[in-house]
């Protein structure tokens, strides 16, 4: 990027904050000095947080863009900056699985294997529950014996053990396996030739379907050796079956916003957190926070907070490095997505409870970003909430937002041209089109009902159990699945139809009835996609 480009887009960016603050502050002086009853204030007051909370997030997006925009042209953590790697540490390459497809995993430990990483050990975390009641012990006998038997022929060794705490758990106890403090009851099964002369110094995760490039560990151990404090260092996930599937297509799309500028922006302040895969770790770092934290689904993200807390160091490397496979169906969309709303949300419990017992725990800086990531599920609320509050005006005339309409079109038209504008600009800079931008923010407002189960229970304290995204299978879900998003899209049909006859017989002021018929019929499009994604697709080579 040039200077002036460089010049420009900052200038956006300001403009685009400057839109949203000037925005914020017109609309709640105009809530609090509108003449109106109860029941609209209520309504009012909803609508004001919902947009709040947009705002509050778009801020910190646009603070990214401008601490990206304003770091050198040469990044701390690039590709253009690897040092060199003069000796070879030895490193554990690791994978816990659940039952996944043998298919899935020959993929993946093949991928491992090809790795060009010298001192390199390969293991697999077989966290299968062998012993469960309701099974066919002779298909569970076969599939066990099927993993020995790859893990043998690639060349892998094999870690199973009590089981407890699920993936955390599984980890933790390699970890102590590997520290020479096994807990009772594991089983270990060496399938490799290579000497073992020392502890592994870094452990790199992986999912169970991630396929890592031949080239993946090489950098990252260079910058893990030059930073001694550097706890991790996270690589973004890309889907393979991003052009296959719709739902997989529209899933990455969504994840491509997040590893773009946002995790960029996080990075160059020191607060990136960790994604459970595609992932280094220095291994003195895990042991000195005790492991991965095992109170959580969302466990990379929580112990990312311990590791900051401990004052080690995280980073990000956008380098394409790793890919696996999305979600294929919105079956599993939703159950990936619950996982990670429910723990991201229950954390938050903590990140706050942390904050008000000792604040200077942590920079100002870290703790924006870990309350911006850990309020970000609530997102779900926000969308019922601008989605049901145009329906009940042109429904009930209940008014959610006051202002006239020159008002509106002063401050709020420039607060959504220039934030949309903007965000739209810099990811066309990354490569990405607006109509695939637009598959992706579909997809999430479809979302809607998911999130708000699962950030109500997160911040009740639920904790849930972890369970992994079905692969290589994509089934349609009963409609009674998505009755909140039906019920929604036929309540929008039905405001719309009403809010035309209003128009006819000028029945309310036209701003407000064009304005909220405009919102109405944006929703219903956005609700009328759930039966395009909820569709059954055959896997294609």
């Amino acid at each position: 990027m040039t200077r002036i480009s460089k010049r420009i887009l900052s200038l956006t960016v300001a403009a685009g904050i400057t839109s949203i603050l000037l925005y914020l502050m017109v609309r709640t002086v105009l809530f609090f000095l509108a003449p109106v009853l109860w029941y609209e204030r209520l309504l009012a007051g909803l609508l004001l947080l919902a947009e709040i909370f947009t705002m509050i997030h778009a801020l910190g997006y646009f603070l990214n863009i401008g601490r990206v925009i304003a770091a050198p042209d040469e990044p701390r953590f690039s590709l253009d900056n690897v040092p060199e790697l003069e000796s070879y540490p030895p490193v554990a390459i690791i994978v816990s699985s659940y039952k996944e497809p043998l298919e899935v995993i020959e993929d993946t430990l093949t991928c491992f294997y090809n790795l060009t990483y010298p001192n390199k050990h390969i293991y697999f975390l077989d966290d299968t529950r062998y012993d469960l009641p309701g099974q066919d012990p002779q298909a569970m006998a076969a599939y066990r014996q099927a993993v020995d038997d790859l893990c043998r022929r690639i060349g892998v060794n094999i870690f199973r053990r009590v089981w407890r705490g699920a993936k955390a758990g599984m980890v933790n106890d390699f970890l102590d396996f590997l520290a020479g403090r096994p807990k009772e009851g594991f089983q270990f099964t060496a399938h490799d030739d290579l000497p073992r002369r020392e502890a592994e110094k870094y452990i790199i995760l992986f999912d169970a379907d991630m396929n890592p490039l031949p080239d993946f560990v090489e950098s990252l151990v260079a910058f893990m050796e030059k930073n001694p404090r550097l706890a991790f260092i996270q690589t973004p996930q890309y889907y393979s079956n991003f052009l296959t599937n719709r739902v997989a297509r529209a899933a990455g799309l969504q994840q491509a916003v997040f590893y773009e500028y946002i995790c960029e922006g996080k990075s160059i302040q020191d607060a990136m957190f960790c994604c459970g895969t595609n992932v280094i770790f220095r291994r003195e770092a895990l042991e000195d926070v005790g492991g991965f934290d095992e109170s959580s689904v969302t466990e990379d993200f929580a112990t990312s907070l311990k590791f900051h807390m401990r004052k080690w160091n995280s980073a990000y490397l956008n380098k394409v490095c790793a890919f696996g496979l999305g979600p294929e169906d919105l079956g599993g969309y939703f159950k990936q997505q619950f996982r990670w709303a429910l723990g991201t949300v229950g954390l938050l419990r903590i990140i706050l409870g942390t904050f008000l017992r000792g604040p200077g725990q942590l920079p100002a800086s870290k703790w924006w970003e870990y309350m911006l990531s850990g309020s970000h599920y609530f997102v779900g609320w926000v969308l019922f909430i601008m989605m049901l509050c145009p329906v009940l005006y042109l429904i009930s005339g209940v008014p959610s937002f006051f202002a006239k309409p020159e008002l509106y079109l002063l401050f709020f038209l420039p607060y959504v041209i220039l934030t949309l504008a903007l965000f739209i600009y810099t990811m066309t800079q990354r490569r990405y089109r607006f109509k695939e931008l637009a598959v992706g923010i579909i997809l999430q407002s479809l979302t809607f009902p998911v999130y708000m189960q699962a950030s109500l229970l997160g911040i009740l304290g639920f904790r849930g159990t972890f369970k992994t995204t079905p692969k290589g299978v994509s089934l349609a879900l009963p409609l009674r699945a998505l009755w909140l998003q039906l019920t929604m899209a036929a309540a929008c049909a039905f405001a719309l139809a009403f809010g035309v006859l209003r128009l006819i017989y000028a029945d309310g002021p036209l701003p407000a009835l064009l304005a909220n018929s405009f919102w109405t019929l944006y929703h219903l499009t956005l609700l009328s996609t759930a039966l395009y994604f909820n569709h059954p697709e055959e896997p294609r080579s």
